[in-house]
């Protein structure tokens, strides 16, 4: 298949945090850079209880089995990867992949798997190579959807799959309205108040606002399918939490 057109960023510009659409991965490379010491700390306070367990269950909900092979996009300090490897058994078949070296630096520490520095739009791995690509409340930090997408297809063996976890806005205005409060405003300072100096609490602003920008779940899905996905469908808990899911369709006899 061709490479599709470039042309859905997940969100706008945010003049708040970079200017220019040209500076989005030098921004979010230097942001995890800062924040990797602490970020396993953090997550634990806005997780809203969606850690291991539901990382896990997420991947085998997606077909992940011994014997296969995963790619982990955005891994950062290996949250996704760890559950992975429980499943698959064998540090080879964990593939962990981000912009930041701070991040891997911290997954380093952690996990024995292979680790790469790569952007999401430029996957460095051979094509139809692995089984399934994860990608962890991340694709909001990547420059073109569709784009990402096609290369997730391109390493993606024949009737391999993809999941990407994310946090939505929910429906409810009472919701939202609380969700923007304790993302938006209480994490970002408690952040501060756990990693102390550094980038920590920029990362938790920068993360709410990704999220408030977000192009809908309708957008990510037609980027899925304009990248040449079938069986494309997301599940959805606490209103909130998405778990995106969609197939490589079969070689063509």
């Amino acid at each position: 298949m061709d490479t599709p057109p470039a042309g859905l960023a997940p969100h706008a510009t945010l003049p708040r945090h970079y200017a220019d659409p040209a500076q989005r991965d030098r921004f979010v490379r230097g942001l995890f850079d800062g924040g990797a010491a602490s970020y396993d700390r953090i997550n634990a306070v806005f997780s809203f209880g969606s850690g291991a367990r539901y990382r896990r269950e997420a991947l085998l909900r997606s077909g992940l089995a011994p014997g296969q092979r995963l790619l982990d996009v955005a891994t950062g300090t290996g949250l996704v990867a760890r559950e992975a490897l429980a499943v698959l058994g064998r540090p080879q078949d964990v593939i962990g992949l981000d912009l930041s070296g701070g991040m891997l630096r911290e997954a380093r520490a952690a996990l024995p798997i292979p680790l790469v520095q790569a952007r999401a739009e430029a996957l460095p791995l051979a094509s139809e190579s692995v089984d399934l690509v994860s990608m962890g409340y991340a694709l909001r930090h990547v420059a073109d959807l569709v784009r990402t997408f096609a290369e997730y297809r391109r390493v993606l063996r024949p009737g391999g799959r993809v999941l990407l976890l994310e946090i939505d806005q929910p429906s409810s205005p009472v919701a939202l309205a609380a969700l923007r409060f304790y993302l938006g405003r209480v994490v970002p300072v408690l952040s501060r108040w756990i990693a102390g100096r550094g980038r920590s609490q920029q990362m938790m602003e920068y993360f709410w606002d990704t999220i408030d920008a977000c192009v809908p779940p309708e957008a990510i899905q037609g980027a899925l399918a304009e990248a040449g996905f079938t069986d494309i469908g997301c599940e959805v808990q606490l209103g909130i939490f998405r778990a995106y899911r969609a197939r490589r369709p079969d070689a063509t006899p």
